[in-house]
């Protein structure tokens, strides 16, 4: 039923999805499946131009753009704020006020209290809190480019690389889903970070310089994304090797940059010492 000609790997330049691209080809030798690479306007810089180096000598590599300019997408649906969960809920309260939905993140059940929300951010709930949020961002930089490129190629399954032990909205990903278009194929479930370390220095896999010393990303993607637990290891990094991205990073979160460092939440607070801990450097 499907073959081929139906698939593409949805392609980030990052660990897993290299990772994933190397499987595919070890598993279907000489396959011409396309690796499709949203170039969002936020990639980190090393990331983007690993994948433009891939692309001359590969050409199943393919970049595909958003429909509409970040800042734009952003004031329009919503910013990210610590997770796509949190984000969905503050969303849903925004535009519909207290609701069951609502309460139940808010006063979850004893065995579901690790996935309520923290009490420092139940402020997000009232009339007071105006930052608009929404997990819309990854959806109109990413997902919505996809399907577009899968509906316009016909091409229904896209491969994923997402690990068996991923956290947060991955945490529990199954290895074949039903998905807004066609269908995700995510065979890496089956594995976890600890084998893809292992696989990566076996097969002397290459991946982006930001993974190597002196960088030593552990994760890529959009850049200074909210999202990120280690967000401020990552602005860190960026403002000692590539300080002109770190201004980038302040000019498109700004207004979610201000509440993190007003709560002193995934950032410091201005004015603290560097390395000095506070209660909420542990809350996730």
């Amino acid at each position: 039923m499907y073959g081929e000609d139906k698939c593409y790997i949805s392609f980030s330049g990052g660990k897993d999805s290299s990772v994933l691209s190397y499987l595919v080809d070890l598993a279907i030798p000489g396959n011409k499946i396309p690796r499709i690479y949203a170039n969002t306007g936020i990639e980190l810089n090393a990331v983007r131009d690993f994948v433009l180096e891939l692309q001359k000598n590969d050409p199943r590599i393919e970049i595909i753009k958003p429909s509409v300019n970040v800042k734009a997408a952003l004031e329009r649906d919503g910013y990210p704020f610590k997770s796509k969960e949190h984000s969905m809920y503050v969303d849903i309260y925004q535009r519909n006020g207290m609701c069951k939905t609502v309460d139940r993140y808010l006063n979850p059940e004893e065995n579901r209290k690790t996935f309520g929300c923290p009490d420092i951010l139940k402020y997000q709930f009232t009339p007071e809190f105006k930052l608009k949020c929404s997990k819309k961002c990854c959806y109109n930089m990413k997902e919505k480019p996809m399907e577009d490129y899968a509906r316009r190629s016909d091409r229904p399954i896209c491969f994923i690389g997402i690990l068996g032990d991923e956290k947060g909205g991955r945490n529990n990903a199954k290895c074949f889903v039903d998905a807004a278009f066609g269908k995700h194929f995510q065979p890496l479930t089956a594995c976890d970070s600890q084998w893809e370390e292992y696989f990566i220095k076996h097969e002397n896999i290459k991946l982006c310089k930001l993974y190597y010393p002196p960088y030593n990303f552990k994760r890529t993607g959009c850049k200074g994304c909210p999202y990120n637990i280690d967000l401020q290891q990552t602005l860190d990094t960026l403002g000692q090797f590539f300080p002109n991205e770190r201004k980038q990073c302040e000019l498109i979160w700004e207004p979610v940059y201000k509440e993190y460092r007003r709560l002193g939440y995934r950032l410091k607070r201005k004015g603290q010492i560097k390395g000095q801990i506070n209660l909420f450097d542990c809350a996730i």
